[in-house]
């Protein structure tokens, strides 16, 4: 949508990483100069990526505020034209194609979710599927770390709210577009937020059950599923946006053993036992007498309050199951006086995966 001199002058953005890689990509391909301002916390992967597409990658401020902030000054002092990344009409357009392409791939759709960041994408999908079919309900999902739009909501217009560290990191936008704001408000149907753990949850699932990896922006939809937020759809036709796979692999690796303490499969239970020897041998034997793995042993004497005589022992192993764990915790507690579990998981996270 540029003309020739505004590209050979180049383009600029603030994103946390996903709109800088298009972004960077499309410069590649069409041979306009791309900067890019991206927070600190913004993923690696993803800043290595717009490297290797050959932009200039700035990593400065904490957050999307600080470095949209960063960008527009550079955008100032070069010209360069800065492309907002959720709240220009051409870019909300864009991201508007997945709403098209929703209702022609899929029939007699009762609901779509969408993740909410700065709106665009939300905003987008809702007008165009809202215009060609009224009567779809159209939900956003928003991480509770991040729940701006939620706030603009309640103000009655954007606004700044703190963002926290988040396994949505895609989500993380201070204060939503105004444009898109605008645009999506009226559509939408209803707004939810959802908690690390399911986040955690919902993308190793989505591994498991899909074998395809997504960000915690892209499965914000689903980890709604999974927290039981968005129950009322339960018999309806749903469609989730997954709209995210940049995810950097030691983050993976985080949010699968999360989700897996999230559902009881990983476990952390400290046990106070007999410091004669064998006390220790007989704790490991007794957890793999049903078959539970030990991934990690370690014992703590000089802690210990009780008395000289015990070793306190901190264990981390794999369960099967919900089930599984619950007979470890039983199998525990009728044997030694002193077993703590670390934030041992609920039976809700078990109900949702019926």
């Amino acid at each position: 949508m540029l003309n020739s001199e505004l590209r050979r002058k180049g383009v600029i953005s603030a994103s946390l990483g996903n709109h800088a890689q298009a972004i960077s990509y499309h410069g590649y391909k069409l041979g306009v100069p791309v900067t890019v301002v991206m927070p600190i916390v913004a993923p690696i992967m993803k800043i290595q990526k717009c490297r290797q597409y050959g932009a200039t990658v700035v990593v400065q401020g904490k957050d999307m505020a600080e470095s949209k902030k960063i960008a527009m000054k550079l955008a100032k002092e070069h010209d360069y034209t800065y492309i907002n990344g959720y709240d220009h009409p051409h870019i909300m357009a864009g991201q508007g194609t997945i709403g098209l392409e929703i209702a022609d791939q899929v029939d007699n759709i009762d609901a779509v979710v969408v993740p909410i960041g700065g709106g665009g994408l939300i905003a987008g999908v809702a007008l165009a599927l809202k215009t060609l079919h009224p009567n779809i309900q159209i939900i956003g999902v928003e991480s509770e770390k991040c729940a701006s739009f939620s706030h603009a909501v309640k103000m009655g217009k954007p606004a700044h709210v703190p963002i926290e560290s988040t396994l949505a990191d895609g989500l993380a936008v201070p204060i939503v577009g105004y444009n898109a704001f605008l645009t999506a408000r009226p559509l939408i149907d209803k707004i939810v937020t959802v908690s690390e753990e399911y986040i955690a949850l919902a993308i190793l699932r989505l591994v498991e059950m899909e074998k395809i990896v997504v960000e915690g922006a892209g499965a914000a939809g689903f980890a709604a599923i999974l927290e039981g937020k968005l129950n009322d759809l339960k018999g309806k036709r749903v469609v989730l946006n997954l709209c995210g796979g940049n995810i950097d692999t030691t983050v993976l690796g985080r949010c699968l053993e999360r989700g897996l303490a999230a559902e009881g499969r990983l476990l952390k239970v400290t046990v106070t036992v007999s410091d004669r020897p064998g006390g220790i041998a007989e704790l490991c034997k007794l957890i793999s007498s049903i078959g539970v793995s030990i991934k990690d042993v370690l014992h703590e004497r000089a802690w210990v309050t009780c008395d000289v005589f015990s070793v306190e022992v901190k264990v981390v192993c794999e369960t099967r199951d919900y089930e599984h764990a619950q007979e470890l915790k039983c199998l525990l507690n009728s044997v030694y006086r002193k077993v703590n579990f670390v934030d041992f998981p609920t039976e809700k996270v078990f109900a949702c995966m019926d």
